[in-house]
C-alpha cells in the first residue's frame, strides 16, 4: 500500500510545489529525491517493514512479483529522471505539473502491479493513462504533438470502453469482480465469459501496443515530446504487461487452452509487424517506436506461457528494456537531427556517447553479454517449458536477428560514416550516469540471477 500513497501523495508535493520553487533544477532534485524514497519505501515493503498500514484485501494484493516489479519500475524511473530530468524542463513552462503528473501514472503503475479486482485494474488502468493524455500534449506549439493527443486519447477511450464491456460480461457470468472466485472452478467456457476474455484480452492488447491493436502507437511515440515517449514507451508498457499477466493468470488460468491460441495468434503479428515495419523507418525516434512494438511481441511470450518462467522472464525483460531504451533515449534528445545521418560520425566527436549507445542498442537487439539477451532467452524458455507453440519460439528468433538489422544501422552511422559533427551538450555527469547505466545493462546481461533471485528469495 505504501508505494500507492508515497507515490500519490509526492504528486501533489510536486503539484503545489511549483506554487514555491521557480527554479527547474530545484524542481528537478525534489522529483529525483521522491524516486528514491518510492525505491527505498518499496523495498522495505519487500522486507515486510510499512510505513503505513492499511488492509486493502479483496481489492489489491501487494505480494513479491507485484512489489518486486515496483522496485524495477521506481528504479528505472529514477534513472530516467537523472538521465532526462533537464529535459523535462525544456518542454514547457510548468516543470512541476509534469512530474506531479508522472508520480500520479506511478501511483496508477503500483495499482497495476496489484489488483485481485476487475475494478481496481480499470483504476489502475485509468489512473495511468489520463495523465499521458496531458503529457503527450504539453509542447502546443507542435502541430504532432497535439494530433498525437488526440490520437492517443481518442484510441485509449476506445480500448477502455472494450474493457468496461468486457468486465461487465465477466461479472455478469461470474457474479463477482474479483479476480479468485472468477478463476473458482473448471466449468466449461461459455459464451458470455468468453466474450468477456476476449473483449479484455483486446483491451489489454491496445494498452500494450501488441498487434492488430498496435496502429495508434507510432504516431503518439513519434508525436509526444522524446523526453515523455522515453516514459511511455518503458515503464508504461512494462506497468500494462504486468496487469495483463496478473488479469490472465489470476482469473482465466483455467481457460488457457481456449485462448492460448489467439494469445499466440496476437504475438506472432506484433512480432512479425514491428520488426518488419522498422526495418523501413528513416528516423531513429520513429524505428524506436516500432522497436517497442516489436519488443512488446516477446513480452507477450509471458502471456502465451502463463507459468512461473513467464513471471520470472516478465520481471526480467521489464527491466532489460527499460533501462536499454530509457539510455537510448537520453542519447537522442541530445541529437539536433533524428534521422539515421544524424548519428553519422557521431564515435569521433563523442566516444562516450556512442560507446554506451552502442551497449543500450545491442542490448535491446539481443547480444549476448547484455541484458536483452537474457532477457529474449528467459522469454523463449518460458515459451519453450510450455511443450507447444514450438513455431511461435521459431518466429521470435527469426524476428530477433530481423531486429539486429535496424539497430545496427545506428551502430554503423556512429563507427563507419563521415558526417558532420553536431553540438551535443553532454556534461561529464551526464556521461558518468550514462557509463553507469550501461555497465548495469552489461552486469544484468552476466548476472540474471541478481534480480530473478528476489522473486524466491522474498517468497
Amino acid at each position: 500500500m505504501n508505494p500507492i500513497l508515497i507515490s500519490a501523495v509526492w504528486g501533489v508535493v510536486m503539484m503545489f510545489g511549483g506554487l514555491f520553487i521557480k527554479q527547474a533544477s530545484s524542481v528537478r532534485l525534489l522529483a529525483i529525491t521522491g524516486a528514491a524514497i518510492l525505491f527505498i519505501s518499496n523495498l522495505l515493503e519487500l522486507n515486510g517493514i510499512r510505513i503505513i498500514s492499511l488492509d486493502a484485501s479483496p481489492m489489491l494484493a501487494f505480494d513479491t512479483f507485484g512489489l518486486l516489479f515496483n522496485a524495477v519500475a521506481y528504479g528505472c524511473t529514477l534513472i530516467y529522471f537523472l538521465l532526462s530530468g533537464k529535459d523535462i524542463g525544456k518542454v514547457g513552462n510548468h516543470v512541476s505539473e509534469y512530474y506531479a503528473l508522472i508520480f500520479f501514472i506511478l501511483a496508477g503503475v503500483a495499482i497495476a502491479s496489484s489488483f485481485t479486482s476487475l475494478l481496481m485494474l480499470f483504476l489502475g488502468i485509468e489512473i495511468i493513462s489520463i495523465p499521458l493524455y496531458i503529457l503527450t500534449a504539453t509542447d502546443k506549439r507542435n502541430l504532432k504533438s497535439n494530433e498525437a493527443s488526440l490520437k492517443y486519447f481518442l484510441m485509449g477511450s476506445f480500448s477502455t470502453g472494450l474493457m468496461l464491456m468486457g468486465i461487465a460480461l465477466i461479472y455478469g457470468a461470474k457474479g463477482s469482480f474479483n479476480l479468485d472466485a472468477i478463476g473458482i472452478g473448471t466449468t466449461a467456457l461459455t459464451p458470455m465469459i468468453g466474450a468477456g476474455l476476449l473483449l479484455l484480452m483486446f483491451s489489454m492488447a491496445f494498452k500494450v501496443s501488441a498487434a492488430p491493436f498496435h496502429f495508434w502507437t507510432p504516431d503518439v511515440y513519434d508525436g509526444a515530446p522524446t523526453v515523455f515517449t522515453s516514459f511511455m514507451a518503458t515503464i508504461v508498457k512494462a506497468a500494462a504487461f504486468i496487469a495483463f499477466m496478473r488479469l490472465f493468470q489470476g482469473g482465466f488460468a483455467n481457460f488457457l487452452p481456449e485462448w492460448k491460441m489467439v494469445a499466440a495468434i496476437i504475438t506472432a503479428l506484433t512480432l512479425l509487424i514491428g520488426n518488419i515495419t522498422a526495418v523501413f523507418q528513416q528516423s531513429v525516434k520513429r524505428m524506436l517506436a516500432y522497436s517497442s512494438i516489436a519488443q512488446a511481441g516477446f513480452m507477450m511470450f509471458a502471456l502465451v506461457a502463463l507459468n512461473g518462467k513467464g513471471k520470472e522472464g516478465l520481471l526480467f525483460y521489464s527491466a532489460a528494456y527499460s533501462i536499454a531504451t530509457i539510455g537510448v533515449f537520453a542519447i537522442l534528445l541530445r541529437m539536433k537531427d533524428y534521422t539515421f545521418e544524424g548519428f553519422n560520425g557521431l564515435a569521433k566527436s563523442q566516444p562516450v556517447l556512442a560507446a554506451t549507445n552502442a551497449i543500450f542498442l545491442l542490448s535491446l537487439a539481443g547480444i549476448p553479454a547484455t541484458a536483452g539477451f537474457m532477457a529474449k532467452f528467459y522469454m523463449l524458455n518460458a515459451a519453450v517449458s510450455t511443450g507447444s507453440l514450438l513455431w511461435l519460439v521459431i518466429l521470435g528468433i527469426v524476428c530477433a536477428a530481423i531486429s539486429v538489422y535496424y539497430y545496427f544501422r545506428v551502430i554503423q552511422a556512429m563507427y563507419f560514416k563521415d558526417g558532420d559533427a553536431q553540438p551535443i551538450e553532454a556534461s561529464t555527469t551526464f556521461k558518468g550516469l550514462l557509463v553507469t547505466v550501461a555497465v548495469i545493462v552489461v552486469l544484468f546481461g552476466i548476472f540474471p540471477e541478481w534480480l530473478t533471485s528476489f522473486l524466491y528469495y522474498f517468497v
